[in-house]
């Protein structure tokens, strides 16, 4: 239903969205900063792990399930920067994403139509290189000079590159300011 000119109308269809989190999980290696990707096993891309929020949980929640789940890796989310809230404030902070961005998306095993992911996305430092646990989907880390061979949407690849380049820039001993995070 849309309102045009003051009247609502209901002949016109509902898109429906869906909350995602997806995570750029990065590991400083000793030649560099790597990105950890996972082959999605739908659209046969390498992207960020992530998927859909669960009714019980928070976007930063899914977040770690779906790194934790799809990759194998334990990270802690990286600390976007933010205003920080009054003391006394009595609610408990959820981690908040870098960015909120909408993809449409074709029918999948959570709708059988088109619809938009809502997707919440966050950036994780990876605890130790190695997962701790069996993942999901095959994975692996990528320097920014192999992101143009992988068959990538190229929002990822955008994104991803992005950041590695920022990662790369000069730190402050305690590593780039991009990293400062949450002990999620």
């Amino acid at each position: 239903m849309a309102a045009r000119g003051g009247r609502v109308r209901h002949d016109e269809a509902v898109t429906v969205k869906h909350a995602t989190s997806s995570v750029y999980v990065f590991s400083r290696r000793p030649d560099g900063w790597r990105v950890g990707l996972i082959k999605h096993p739908r659209f046969g891309r390498m992207m960020p792990p992530g998927g859909h929020v669960e009714a019980y949980e928070s976007q930063a929640e899914a977040a770690l399930r779906e790194v934790a789940e799809e990759s194998g890796l334990s990270v802690r989310l990286v600390d976007p920067l933010a205003a920080a809230l009054p003391d006394g404030f009595a609610p408990v902070l959820v981690a908040p994403p870098w960015w909120i961005v909408e993809h449409p998306v074709p029918a999948d095993n959570h709708l059988a139509q088109p619809h938009i992911h809502v997707d919440h996305l966050y950036l994780a430092q990876a605890r130790t290189a190695q997962p701790v646990t069996e993942p999901a989907h095959p994975f692996g880390w990528y320097a920014a000079g192999d992101l143009a061979g992988l068959v990538m949407f190229d929002d990822s690849r955008i994104l991803a590159g992005a950041l590695l380049a920022h990662l790369g820039e000069a730190d402050d001993g305690d590593g780039p300011a991009i990293l400062r995070h949450y002990q999620a």
